[in-house]
């Protein structure tokens, strides 16, 4: 019986509206339907639709909202203007939305919720909707605070402040700089709303502000191990300590540039720089290893984040083989209590722990 598996990590609704995925289709179709395509290095190499990830038995996921807004003189493609960035995320939300009519995603908001979720998938036979809790990845296209309210009641449940490059409330990856008094405001209201504070993509220091002026529930959705590849987007042995004090769970991200050093991008090789499943686990035991135990790493893929098979682990096609993960934790002597807290339980816990209701 393959295991459940709770991905803390998809951009789903920006394959649909910006890759113009039909996330329906089968893995197979998709690629069909994008030969000859260059707009996106991925494309015809996609990994994630909705039935891998029934094959998968991946039921339940973190799925995002992103628009990056870019202020002038920002070389980041984004959107001109904040009002542009929270419209796209709308439109995404409306996706999500229609998913759900259609029976393919079931929004997760509450405790209630999850654990109906979790026991549906528990039974067997028919066509399960796939569960999702909302994440903003990036929170430029908050245009006020009371933006946030609105987000909230729609249904958003974490944060991560800042993406790629100087935000609104935050420095991301390849910035630096704290979160400012913008910032400081966002993650007042978020702890107020209970929101999740998503440490990834954090630059140092805005990460370590970030750390001091929130008190509720911080968790990484998708990120790895700066110890094993030398990269400010990897977190440091600090900042996951960190995290472990904070009871934080780490998601584990399968985007080949984050797992083997030296990766050159658009040149190198899933093959060639012999990256596979087993650097995951490098950093599940990098993490263990600090905590002392397996409460703290999770998976978070990004597995449609950009990127197919030309830049994840060789040994996976599509998210289906995510299946592979608990054999090879087995090999390394976890325990199938550990390899079951990996794969779904320290989510699922951290969930019932923070939410109120």
């Amino acid at each position: 019986m393959t295991m459940f598996i709770f991905d803390a990590h998809l951009d789903l609704a920006m394959n649909a509206m910006e890759w113009n995925r039909d996330l329906t289709w089968s893995v197979a179709d998709i690629r069909k339907s994008e030969q000859g395509m260059t707009d996106k290095p991925d494309r015809g190499r996609n990994t994630v639709s909705f039935d891998a990830m029934r094959a998968g038995n991946i039921g339940l996921c973190v799925a995002t909202q992103i628009a990056r807004y870019v202020k002038k003189g920002n070389p980041l493609p984004g959107w001109r203007s904040p009002q542009q960035a929270w419209a796209q995320t709308q439109g995404q939300l409306a996706w999500y939305r229609s998913m759900e009519d259609a029976g393919e995603l079931a929004p997760i908001t509450n405790k209630k919720q999850l654990e109906a979720h979790v026991n549906l998938w528990k039974t067997e036979g028919g066509k399960k909707p796939i569960g999702y809790i909302l994440s903003l990845e990036g929170a430029d296209s908050i245009v006020t605070l009371d933006y946030l309210e609105k987000s909230f009641e729609a249904g958003l449940r974490a944060i991560g402040p800042a993406h790629y490059g100087p935000g609104t409330y935050a420095f991301g990856t390849d910035s630096s700089g704290g979160i400012g008094n913008k910032g400081r405001a966002l993650l007042r209201e978020m702890e107020r709303l209970g929101l999740i504070l998503d440490a990834t993509h954090l630059c140092d220091p805005s990460f370590w502000e970030a750390l001091d002026h929130f008190k509720g529930p911080v968790w990484a959705s998708h990120n790895n191990c700066r110890a094993l590849v030398d990269h400010n987007r990897q977190f440091s042995d600090e900042q996951i300590k960190a995290l472990i004090e904070r009871d934080a769970v780490i998601g584990m991200a399968m985007d080949a540039w984050m797992m083997v050093p030296h990766w050159v991008r658009g040149k190198s090789t899933p093959q060639a720089m012999n990256c596979s499943l087993e650097q995951t686990l490098d950093n599940i035991d990098h993490i263990c290893q600090i905590a002392g135990n397996a409460d703290h790493v999770g998976i978070g893929t990004d597995l449609d984040g950009g990127f197919g098979t030309e830049q994840c682990p060789y040994d996976i096609d599509t998210i289906a083989d995510l299946q592979k993960i608990p054999h090879l934790l087995r090999t390394r002597g976890y325990t199938q209590d550990d390899i079951e807290k990996i794969m779904n339980l320290n989510f699922l816990n951290f969930l019932r722990r923070t939410w109120k209701h």
